[in-house]
This record gives C-alpha cells, sequence and structure tokens, in this order.
C-alpha cells in the first residue's frame, strides 16, 4: 500500500469536495444565462474529487481500483480542467452560452480525446489542451484589471497547476517524498483558489439578490 498517496489524495479530494459544495451552493445567486457555466464548472470539480477519492481506495486498501481510478484521472485532465478553463472565460468575458453550446463543448471534448487517442497522441494532445485552458484562466482573471484580486489569483492558480504538471508530475522521488504527493499537494489549494476566482468573475448577469 501507498498511505503517502491516499493521504494526499485525500486532501485533494476534499478540496475539490469543498469547491463544488460552493459554486453548487453559489449557483442560486445567479442568472439564468450563467447557469450552464456554473453547471458545467461544478462537474469540473466533481471529476477531480471523485478521482482523488478513488485514489485513496486504491492507495490505501484495495489495488485492484487501478482501473478506475486512471479512468477518472483522465476525465479529469481531459475534461473537467477544460470544462472550469471554458467557465472561467464564459463569466471573466460576461459571456452567456446557451446549453445546446456547452453540450457541444462536452461532446467536442470527448470526440478530440478519441481521434488523438486513436491516432496515439493523446499525451501530446493533453499538455496543449492543459496549457490552453491555462491561458484561458489567466486571461479570465487579467480581463478584471483594475481589480487586482482575480489577476493575481488566475496567475498563482495557473503557477500551481504548470508547477504541479511540468516541474513536479506524478512519476518517481524528490528526495525522501514522492512527485504523486506533491502533485496533489501543489493542486490541493490551486483548485480552492480556482473556485474563488470563478465566484469573483462578473458573469452574464448580476447576481439576484436574496
Amino acid at each position: 500500500m501507498q498511505y503517502s498517496t491516499a493521504f494526499s489524495d485525500a486532501l485533494l479530494a476534499l478540496a475539490c469536495a469543498a469547491c463544488a459544495w460552493l459554486i453548487g451552493r453559489a449557483r442560486g445567486r445567479y442568472g439564468e444565462g450563467d447557469q450552464p457555466a456554473l453547471f458545467c464548472a461544478l462537474l469540473g470539480f466533481l471529476l477531480p474529487a471523485a478521482a482523488a477519492s478513488v485514489g485513496v481506495i486504491r492507495y490505501g486498501f484495495d489495488p485492484s481500483w487501478q482501473p478506475a481510478h486512471l479512468w477518472l484521472s483522465q476525465a479529469s485532465s481531459f475534461l473537467g480542467l477544460p470544462l472550469l478553463g471554458a467557465a472561467a472565460l464564459a463569466l471573466g468575458r460576461g459571456w452567456a452560452w446557451s446549453r445546446p453550446n456547452w453540450g457541444r463543448i462536452l461532446l467536442g471534448l470527448c470526440a478530440f480525446f478519441e481521434l488523438f487517442r486513436q491516432l496515439g497522441y493523446l499525451e501530446d494532445y493533453r499538455l496543449a489542451l492543459n496549457l490552453a485552458t491555462l491561458v484561458l484562466i489567466l486571461y479570465a482573471g487579467a480581463v478584471q484589471w483594475p481589480r487586482r484580486a482575480p489577476a493575481i489569483s488566475a496567475a498563482v492558480v495557473v503557477g500551481l497547476f504548470l508547477l504541479a504538471g511540468v516541474a513536479v508530475g506524478t512519476d518517481g522521488m524528490i528526495g525522501p517524498l514522492r512527485r504523486v504527493d506533491l502533485f496533489h499537494v501543489l493542486l490541493a489549494p490551486a483548485y480552492p483558489l480556482l473556485a474563488w476566482l470563478l465566484l469573483n468573475l462578473p458573469g452574464s448577469a448580476k447576481r439576484q439578490t436574496g
């Protein structure tokens, strides 16, 4: 068993679950135009929460959960994070995309995943997709200037994701520490910061009072 990874996965699962709870609780204060974006953001937090929760089972109790963990981790990377980037863009620019358009985004992400999987370029696609997503998050925060808090929050989120995904990774060790554990620890604050950013973007309409 790999108990340190089970613990770091549990930390990440709690952080993402808290983000999903915050987004779900806040949805009632937003107008109809923002609901699809917030729903996709909710899904974007639930996927890593589910992946990390299954990781706790895999590393702490039963290694046979590895296939489910890998599948959910892929869903989080290829679907969850891009949905968060798209939600940040829509809320940051005040764009009200219709539910069918969000459905097309979901289907497009699934179709491109399968296409690049069949072509054998899945890792290259993952890198390009994740970098594009981080650019969207950084842009969503930057266009809020002169409000400094969203811009700073977006920059910190992007920095944490880049540090975790590019500098640390998930394979091997750094001294006595497993890289995958550091990966989880870096993402644990990144997701709540991203949730805070999403809830502090203007959206397409003013929040309803009450």
